[in-house]
């Protein structure tokens, strides 16, 4: 972070005595900002806003005043606050400090190539959605949209590598259980979802019908590992259980092996109890598969 910081500073000229090249400080041009985009404000509430001290504040709005860039008026509604505007000096003012702002800006980005300004505003927007969002992120379930099913074959794949250190024959295991689901799909009785945290793809799972039709198979769950503990997987697996049951099936099944124990505590939790194991050789690896079921 403080090397970011560093680097933002320096290449938005942050540090300059006046932003770019008008006559204000950084402190001043951001109260000139709120002064201009707010209707009739008091000094405490752009204080607020900036979370500026009260002295830095009432010196700023003297210099301003004294310039002739802002008026103050009493506040009918309370006798001790005054109501700041922009005078007509003061918005030609922030025109002037607006319109070399932006061209500031479009200098910076029209340096780089064209990918790189599609990252650099995109990470831009996950800064500013992060810092103004609230401190506990909540689990949101969608259904599926384009590109969906190719990204959770790819982060599954990558997560499994990653942690249990398994090939890319799970790869094209989890291709061909989403390229089935989407070639036969039946509304009526499967359905999946994805789990998202400030709008960021955190896992999914999936409904699949089974061989008989009153068994369904609940399949691919998984969670990103920085969303774990947040609930993502148990708000998954409800969903999946609580659709199988509005579809009338009579029991849920699903496949998974010993090694992933975060995911079978979540799934004794909901009820499913265990109905046969048997070891096996897959992924690049022995492993004990287990097929759990839950009556529903």
């Amino acid at each position: 972070m403080r090397a970011f910081n560093r680097v933002y500073t320096n290449r938005l000229g942050l540090l300059n005595p006046h932003l770019d090249g008008s006559p204000f400080t950084l402190s001043e041009a951001r109260i000139l900002y709120e002064l201009a985009h707010r209707s009739a404000p008091t000094a405490a509430e752009i204080g607020r806003a900036l979370h500026l001290d009260r002295g830095q504040i009432s010196r700023t709005l003297k210099r301003f005043s004294d310039r002739g860039l802002v008026e103050m008026r009493d506040d009918p509604t309370h006798g001790r606050q005054q109501l700041l505007s922009l005078t007509a000096s003061g918005q030609a003012s922030f025109g002037a400090l607006e319109g070399k702002t932006q061209q500031a800006v479009s200098e910076l980005l029209a340096r780089l190539p064209g990918f790189r300004r599609r990252s650099l505003i995109a990470a831009a927007e996950t800064i500013s959605a992060i810092f103004e969002a609230g401190e506990k992120p909540t689990v949101r379930l969608r259904g599926l949209k384009p590109g969906d099913l190719g990204r959770i074959v790819g982060r599954q794949a990558i997560l499994y590598a990653q942690e249990y250190g398994w090939n890319q024959d799970y790869e094209a295991l989890a291709a061909r259980i989403v390229a089935d689901f989407h070639q036969s799909f039946d509304p009526a009785r499967e359905d999946a979802w994805v789990a998202e945290m400030d709008e960021q793809m955190v896992g999914s799972i999936f409904l699949v019908r089974g061989e008989k039709p009153t068994v369904a198979k609940l399949r691919l769950l998984y969670v990103e590992p920085d969303a774990r503990g947040a609930g993502v997987g148990k708000t998954l697996v409800e969903a999946c259980i609580a659709r199988a049951r509005d579809l009338g099936y009579e029991r849920l099944d699903l496949w998974t092996n010993s090694v992933l124990v975060a995911a079978r505590s979540i799934y004794q939790k909901a009820g499913f109890e265990l109905a046969d194991e048997a070891p096996h050789h897959s992924f690049g690896h022995d492993l004990i598969g287990q097929t759990w079921s839950l009556t529903l």
